[in-house]
């Protein structure tokens, strides 16, 4: 198999291959890096949901769940991690596919839960094909612009078809209803396009264009419900006891852990049950009123670091594919924890999107261990071509 090298003509002037050889000796050690630091937050997240849940006396049940979906989660992680991740490529419009396939049958037999249709029962197991589109997207975009020179910067001609094959299942998400999901495919895909890069002429044109939609999103595109989500984002106390309560609670629960916190399962706001959904969407404000600036402090640092070994997993990658699919990746993290502490610390609207590693939920730790197996692979095998 033919593997198309990063077009990115000043990337190779002047290239050295001991100087290559030297840096790769120097941080060999960060191959590991993504894997080691899912570790530490996991570790972290699951202390946190045993006292998220201690007062509901559901914590045995929700942490069996949890450690089976870890253990999922392990098995994924190996079966991705150790075959060349060409598989990936090979593979990437099949499981497009197949996703596809699953979000189709959520409409026709999925589960319903508190008003939206996004899961299906799979035995004891309730899958969320929207999360894994997440992960198939990004694959099938790397696969999609693998041999697509984009070093003068695409037009809206190259950008036609993606844009539909993206599209499509946003749309089937969208009816679910799961905005937050589908929001964040949309910032990735958009996330990839920037790394490409887009003609300049293109950008201007669309940053117009979603100017003028937004307004007709808003009064069209959005439910009432959700409409009312960005009202109360901007004025929470104009419906305290209503559509503003999540986030006056969430942002209480995040203030009133000062510096150092109130203390391991000695939060007030989740155990007098003032906090919703406290062990999914608003986990981090569970985090925040038990263990205080410091401990925030000390998990967005891991974070960032993750973050940024996932970057430097894309930059140093030798293969458009696997350097495309390392930053989609990293793009779906990211977003998912600018938009869940956007969220939780009231400078964002509402939306449900969980935070990786920490929130409870099967379908969206696969997901995230799975991206994690994906980096590992591309940062031990970007040497090999």
């Amino acid at each position: 198999m033919t593997y198309s090298s990063f077009e990115t003509d000043d990337l190779h002037q002047g290239f050295d291959p001991n100087q290559h050889t030297a840096y790769e000796e120097e941080f060999k050690w960060l191959k590991w890096i993504p894997l080691i630091l899912e570790l530490v937050i996991l570790t972290i997240g699951m202390i946190n949901l045993s006292s998220a849940t201690a007062v509901e006396d559901k914590s045995l049940g929700l942490w069996k769940n949890q450690a089976v979906s870890i253990a999922l989660g392990a098995i994924c992680t190996l079966i991705i991690m150790f075959p060349h991740y060409s598989f990936l490529s090979r593979m990437a419009y099949l499981i497009y596919m197949g996703n596809m396939g699953l979000l189709l049958a959520v409409l026709a037999v999925g589960k319903s839960s508190l008003g939206a249709k996004r899961w299906i029962s799979l035995g004891g197991f309730s899958l969320q094909p929207s999360e894994l589109m997440k992960l198939s997207m990004v694959i099938f975009l790397a696969k999609f612009f693998e041999n697509k020179n984009t070093t003068a910067g695409m037009k809206i001609r190259d950008l036609i078809l993606p844009t539909i094959f993206v599209l499509i299942p946003t749309a089937l998400i969208i009816v679910q209803p799961d905005l937050g999901t589908a929001m964040i495919i949309m910032l990735v895909y958009g996330s990839i396009l920037l790394f490409l890069r887009i003609h300049p002429r293109l950008l201007i044109l669309l940053t117009i264009v979603a100017a003028i939609s937004l307004p007709v999103v808003y009064n069209y595109g959005l439910k009432p419900y959700q409409r009312q989500r960005i009202v109360t984002f901007i004025d929470p106390m104009s419906d305290p006891k209503g559509a503003g309560y999540n986030s006056i609670q969430s942002m209480i629960a995040v203030g009133s852990g000062q510096i150092w916190g109130k203390g391991w399962k000695k939060g007030t706001q989740a155990h007098l049950n003032f906090l919703p959904e406290h062990h999914t969407d608003f986990i981090f404000s569970v985090f925040s009123e038990e263990w205080g600036f410091i401990g925030c402090g000390v998990l967005l640092l891991c974070y960032a670091l993750f973050l940024m070994s996932g970057l430097s997993v894309a930059y140093q990658s030798n293969d458009k594919f696997a350097s495309v699919l390392a930053f989609g990746v990293v793009s779906i993290f990211f977003w998912h924890v600018f938009v869940n502490m956007g969220m939780v610390m009231g400078m964002l609207p509402i939306v449900g999107v969980p935070l990786p590693f920490m929130s409870y939920g099967g379908s969206a730790l696969l997901t995230a261990m799975s991206g994690v197996a994906i980096l590992v692979n591309i940062a031990n095998k970007k040497y090999m071509f």
